[in-house]
C-alpha cells in the first residue's frame, strides 16, 4: 500500500509539473522583462510574484502588468514588492505578464523577481475541495490525478484543433501560391507572345523577313 502511494504521488507530481511552474526573473535597471504562455479559453490562472532582496529594509519596488491576447488589461499594479493576480481566460492565445522596476530602487541595479504561475488544475484549491467533499488521503490524490488527466486531455484537444487550423491556413496559402504561379506563367507567356508578334511585324516592315 505504501509503495502504491509513493508511485501515485510521483505520477501526480510529474503530471502537475507542467500545470504549475515557478519562474525566476532578473529585471534590468531599465526596460521590461516579460513572460508569456499560450492558454486556451475558460482556464483558471493564478500567479504570485515577489521581489527577492537581501536588504529587507530598503526593498526595491516594481510594476506588473498582465494583458490578454487581444490587449485587454487583466492586472496592473505599481510600486509593489509582491502581488497576486487571478483570472479566468475568455480568449485563447498568448497571455503576457510584464514586470519592470519603477522609480524606487536604492541599489540602482537589477532586481530579482520570483513568479509562481499556475494554470488550470494546478491553480485549483484542493484543500477547499477536500473539506467540501470530505475526502482525504488516497482518494484526494486520485481526484487530483483525475483532474490532471482531464486537463492534459483538454490541452491535447486544443493542440489538435490548432494543428487543424494551421493545416487549413497552410493549404489555403499553398492554393493561393499555386494560382499566383499559374497567373505569373500566363502573364509571362502572353508578354513573350506579344514581344514575338511585335518583332515579327518590325522585321516585316524592314523587309528583313
Amino acid at each position: 500500500m505504501r509503495s502504491a502511494w509513493s508511485w501515485l504521488s510521483i505520477l501526480l507530481f510529474l503530471v502537475l509539473l507542467r500545470l504549475g511552474q515557478s519562474i525566476w526573473l532578473t529585471l534590468p535597471s531599465t526596460g521590461t522583462k516579460c513572460v508569456s504562455e499560450e492558454i486556451q479559453n475558460n482556464v483558471v490562472v493564478l500567479a504570485d510574484y515577489v521581489v527577492i532582496s537581501d536588504d529587507h529594509s530598503h526593498s526595491p519596488t516594481i510594476s506588473a502588468k498582465v494583458t490578454s491576447p487581444y490587449g485587454n488589461n487583466l492586472h496592473l499594479r505599481e510600486n509593489a514588492t509582491h502581488g497576486q493576480f487571478a483570472f479566468t481566460t475568455h480568449e485563447a492565445g498568448n497571455y503576457l505578464a510584464c514586470f519592470w522596476i519603477d522609480g524606487h530602487n536604492p541599489g540602482g541595479g537589477s532586481v530579482s523577481v520570483n513568479l509562481d504561475w499556475k494554470t488550470g488544475i494546478g491553480a485549483k484549491d484542493w484543500d477547499s475541495v477536500a473539506r467540501k467533499e470530505k475526502i482525504e488521503g488516497l482518494e484526494l490524490e486520485l481526484r487530483k490525478l483525475e483532474g490532471a488527466v482531464e486537463a492534459i486531455h483538454e490541452n491535447l484537444l486544443f493542440l489538435k484543433s490548432r494543428e487543424a487550423e494551421m493545416r487549413t491556413v497552410s493549404e489555403k496559402t499553398n492554393t493561393r501560391v499555386a494560382w499566383f504561379s499559374i497567373m505569373s506563367l500566363g502573364v509571362c507567356i502572353a508578354v513573350s507572345s506579344l514581344q514575338l508578334w511585335h518583332l515579327k511585324r518590325f522585321f516585316q516592315k524592314k523587309k528583313l523577313i
